[in-house]
């Protein structure tokens, strides 16, 4: 039993992977000196490793920064936990500080350091000529180059792993690792599953699609291949991912077709137009959440939605058909068409706004505006958006000049509405005269 807390300790422990690599470290130091004096330092030659001064400033160069770095990164990693902790969950520590590849760049730093230190007694500096060790010398280097290069990566594995998403699937790949551990999976496939359906090998979420590599293998199976996932969704291991239309007799290379379809731990711009639509809405709606309570911010950001949307309302928004150089339908993805980009800017910003004045006149004022561009096709969402809206802020507010206040269309929200200003924009000569204002 005393055994088994033992192990349980050392593998939940945090130190363990530094100090074997300091204890590697030192080993190496020691190896590579006693190489050196076998071979009478003459493994490396003298212009790679210099004199013995420089040798010494050159180690003791290495100790200091290395000594500067960990104190550095242990700083860091405090305050990024005590982030973690406060943004994300307290439970979410053991994963941060459990991570592996943070605890061999750390091992990497502490060897180094332990090497470098245990190396600079043996550059022999005495006034008749000394010697360096070359092959120390030469391992010094190759460490601290080593280093500097672990530091850039781990500088970029620390941004992505504190993403909310990375954090997501930190958590997430290490629950995949134990249920493998504990539930092994069973080897042989089921025997309803349907040949039709290609299935995801791993989880993650669609950032995307070679869609000629799709058609070509659709074309050369004689099949067409129908994407079940959107862009942008997250799809399990082992859950459908495409579909294949065609006579039962169909050989389609199921692990080739499944490769072409990209799957990264989160959504990004590349392909997804739609994920600039989900950033700018989160930030809309969190402006106007307790206890947050900045509509500013939320019409600043409705401010780009409208012109996203008012760049899109004249073009062609792609079908997902896509046909080979024959005109057959080889690929159907799922795709968003005006409607969809309409919901996904204004549904979420109208139903939590809609009580905040400002936010309201600026998602009229965008509605209204849209509807000078938008051709007939696309005039009757954006009559729905306008008619909910409405009804939004009457039920928001009980006072009759509230509501009329608020049903005002205005660039500002709040400040170049034709209820404010006279004169000067499109809409202004329609507001009363102040008779107090100089002509």
């Amino acid at each position: 039993m005393t055994m088994q807390k033992v192990l349980l300790a050392l593998r939940d422990s945090l130190w363990l992977v530094p100090l074997l690599c300091m204890i590697g470290g030192a080993g190496l130091c020691v190896g590579a000196a006693t190489i050196d004096r076998a071979t009478g330092n003459a493994l490396v030659p003298s212009w790679l490793t210099g004199t013995p001064s420089a040798a010494q400033t050159v180690l003791s160069t290495i100790v200091t920064s290395l000594v500067t770095l960990i104190t550095l990164v242990l700083t860091v990693i405090t305050v990024a936990v005590q982030l973690a902790m406060g943004q994300f969950s307290p439970r979410i520590v053991g994963a941060l500080l459990h991570d592996r590849l943070s605890q061999y760049t750390h091992g990497l730093f502490a060897a180094t350091l332990v090497y470098a230190l245990l190396a600079i007694p043996q550059v022999d500096d005495s006034a008749d000529g000394g010697h360096v060790p070359g092959l120390t010398m030469l391992l010094a280097y190759l460490l601290m180059l080593a280093s500097i290069v672990a530091l850039v990566l781990y500088v970029h594995h620390a941004g992505q792993t504190l993403r909310v998403a990375g954090l997501i699937d930190l958590v997430g790949d290490h629950l995949h690792e134990e249920l493998n551990r504990a539930y092994p999976a069973n080897p042989t496939a089921p025997a309803d599953l349907d040949p039709r359906v290609i299935l995801a090998p791993e989880p993650g979420v669609v950032v995307q699609i070679d869609v000629p590599g799709l058609v070509s293998a659709a074309t050369d199976a004689g099949c067409t291949l129908r994407l079940l996932p959107a862009m942008g969704d997250f799809v399990c291991a082992n859950a459908p991912l495409l579909l294949i239309d065609g006579n039962e007799h169909v050989r389609a290379d199921a692990p080739h077709i499944a490769s072409l379809v990209f799957l990264g731990d989160e959504r990004s711009y590349r392909d997804d137009p739609a994920y600039g639509f989900r950033q700018l809405v989160d930030i809309a709606e969190r402006g106007v959440s307790d206890p947050f309570s900045d509509p500013t911010t939320t019409v600043q950001a409705v401010d780009r939605l409208h012109d996203a949307l008012r760049q899109l309302a004249t073009r062609t928004i792609p079908t997902g058909d896509h046909h080979d150089k024959l005109g057959t339908l080889r690929l159907v993805t799922p795709a968003l068409d005006w409607t969809g980009y309409v919901r996904l800017a204004f549904d979420e910003i109208r139903i939590a706004g809609a009580g905040s004045p400002q936010v309201a006149r600026r998602l009229r004022a965008a509605l209204e505006d849209l509807q000078t561009v938008a051709p007939a096709p696309r005039q009757p969402e954006l009559n729905r958006q306008l008619e909910l809206l409405t009804l939004d802020v009457q039920r928001s507010f009980d006072n009759d000049s509230d509501i009329t206040n608020a049903l005002n269309a205005d660039q500002q929200g709040l400040g170049s509405g034709p209820d404010l200003i006279h004169g000067g924009g499109m809409s202004g000569s329609h507001a009363a005269p102040d008779p107090l204002r100089s002509p």
